[in-house]
This record gives structure tokens, sequence and C-alpha cells, in this order.
């Protein structure tokens, strides 16, 4: 009932991409140019307001350079910085690491901890074990006996020990993949390269995880909600100087066995595929990683589940959630419902000929 209620809610929309930029009819500089790239197993975009089409495409090339770049450096199953350091703690070795990888290593067992461990990028060998590590996954049924080694196993965040920027893990079963994190990370590095080239507007988009720096024009950057089960949008927002919009969904990389969706997100104390929730999708600003929050963050909501996921957002001091369950029953927040309303009406407003 609620779904069709956001349908209505969305009813203006056009097209099914989660970017929605208000159409631009000026020439020049005042024109959104758009620079496709295809980064971390998914499509990205980078859309530049207010930049001649040369200047926006040499930004936007900076902006896929630094993603090429972090995508080799934090790649979980390829040859990567990060397998490197897996390698080691498996060995039971330390790693000689850099401050960049420090950084966001300490910073992901700070989320680790105030989730109670719902998002735990320490859990890569139950990835692997489920064939998400891998451009080309198919089916598969791990062994009971096998989950229940690595659930027994405990990896986990604060495992890692640091002595400057050497990396240790007392427990050699921690295997990191930052899948659910780098991403974020990335939109935040892509915001302090444009801001650093005095951009004036701009959305940056990695696989439906979006971050916008000022407005195109007098309109806010508009984007929308995707229908995890269909091929449209069910709701739209308008996003603000600053603010991240982040889904975690069981629609991009699953697999279907005995009409059971497996998607790629694993409790890890299970050790178990999610198969209750179909998306969350958060809203973060301000600071300096509201790209990097606004990714991580919306894991463990999804991990929590329909019946827990309001406690894991209050304590994570997210106020603006939406939740899609695996029967398609909607439930947000009261500043969520307020913000898709408030696009509402402003879509409204800027229709022609509206008063």
């Amino acid at each position: 009932m609620f779904f069709n209620v956001l349908r209505q809610l969305s009813g203006y929309l056009v097209g099914a991409l989660i970017l929605l930029t208000w159409p631009c009819s000026h020439a020049g500089s005042e024109m959104i140019h758009r620079i496709p790239g295809h980064v971390f197993g998914t499509e990205v975009e980078v859309s530049i307001y207010g930049e001649s089409e040369a200047r926006a495409n040499q930004l936007g090339a900076s902006v896929l350079n630094e993603f090429d770049r972090l995508h080799h450096k934090f790649h979980a199953w390829q040859p990567s910085a990060l397998t490197a350091l897996n390698d080691s703690i498996a060995r039971g070795e330390a790693y000689q690491a850099d401050a960049e990888m420090v950084s966001l290593l300490k910073s992901a067992t700070e989320l680790a901890e105030r989730s109670d461990n719902l998002f735990n990028p320490a859990i890569g060998h139950l990835i692997r074990l489920w064939g998400f590590q891998s451009s080309e996954f198919t089916v598969h049924s791990p062994a009971p006996a096998e989950i229940r080694r690595w659930v027994e196993a405990n990896p986990r965040m604060s495992d890692l020990r640091y002595e400057g920027t050497r990396i240790s893990s007392r427990n050699t079963a921690v295997m990191l993949d930052l899948g659910g994190y780098a991403k974020g990370y990335a939109l935040d590095r892509a915001a302090l390269i444009l801001r650093e080239a005095h951009v004036k507007a701009a959305l940056v988009n990695i696989g439906g995880n979006v971050l916008a720096i000022g407005q195109p024009g007098k309109r806010p950057w508009k984007v929308g909600i995707r229908d995890p089960r269909g091929e449209g949008t069910v709701a739209a927002l308008e996003l603000h100087d600053n603010e991240a919009i982040g889904t975690s969904g069981d629609y991009q990389r699953y697999f279907m066995k005995d009409g059971k969706r497996h998607p790629h997100i694993i409790d890890g104390s299970t050790g178990e595929t999610i198969d209750l929730v179909a998306s969350v999708t958060i809203i973060t600003s301000g600071g300096s990683d509201a790209g990097l929050r606004s990714d991580g963050n919306s894991k463990p909501l999804f991990v929590a589940g329909p019946l827990k996921w309001r406690a894991m957002a209050q304590r994570l001091g997210l106020n603006e959630v939406m939740l899609i369950d695996a029967r398609r029953n909607v439930e947000m927040t009261p500043a969520m419902r307020d913000r898709i309303a408030a696009a509402k009406t402003a879509g409204e407003a800027k229709r022609p000929g509206a008063r």
C-alpha cells in the first residue's frame, strides 16, 4: 500500500536513473557536462556545472584517475595493497602500509564498533566463500561446516594492531574487504579534487552512491531512489551542497537459488546472506567524510533488518533513512518522509504553468 503511495509521490520523475538532474537549456559554462566511467565494478559519472566543456572533461578525467588509483589500491581479490595486507595477516606478519590506508581502516574500525559489528569489513573469507569476491560470480552453496569455521573464528576490525603505519592482526582469520566502504571514500576524494579546483557545482555518482557540491543554477541537484524490484524510482529528493546519499541493495550483486535471493551483504554473526531487506537508503551531510558515511552507514542498517534498523539508525545518528524490505514494504524516518514531500512540492511548483 505505502509502496503505491511512494509511486504517486514520485510521479513527476523522468526516467529511471538515480541521477535526475534538472534539464539545462543554457549554453557553454551553464550546461551540465557529464563524464562517465566504469570503476569499482560499477558505472560512475561526474556531472560538472558552470565550467567549459574542455575544463569539465579535464576535471572529470582527474576524478576518474583518482578512482582508478583507489580501485587498484583497495581491490579485495585482484593484486593490490589490500590483498598484500591480507596475505601478511594470514601469515601472521606485519605489513608496511601508508597513512591513507591506516586512516581508512581506523575509521572503518570505529564504525564497526559503533554498529556492534553489523558493519564488519574483516569477514572477507565469508564473502569469498559465498563467491562474491569475483567479477563473474555463480551460484554457490557453501558447506555449513565452512561457514561455521569462519564465523567461529570471529574476525573483527578490532583485531588489527598498528605501530605507526605498520599493520598486523592478532587474528589470522581477518581478511579485509572494503567493498562497502571504499566507494564512499572515493566520493570524498572526488569532492576534494573538485573543490580545490573551485568548481561551482558538481554531482559525483558511483553506482548510486552520490555526493553533491553546490547547485546547478537556481535549483538543487535532484536524485531518485531506485526501485529495488523494478526499472524506475520509488521517490525523489533534492540534494544540497555537501550532502551524500548512499544505498545498500540486494539487486546488483546477488544470485538466486531454490527461489531465494542471496545478495553480497553477509551477516558476520551467522555467515549467511541477508534476505529480509531489498534496500536501505540514507542521507549524510557535513564534514569532509559525507561520502564515506553514506556508504558505510547503510550496511549495518541493512544487516539489522526490518525489526531493528530504527534502533541502529538512532545509534549511528542517522536521521534520514528509507528501508524497503524483501516484501516491498517501505519504512522511513520522519525526516526522510519530509525530504521526499518537500521535493514533490518543489517539483510541482517548478512545472511550467504551476502557481
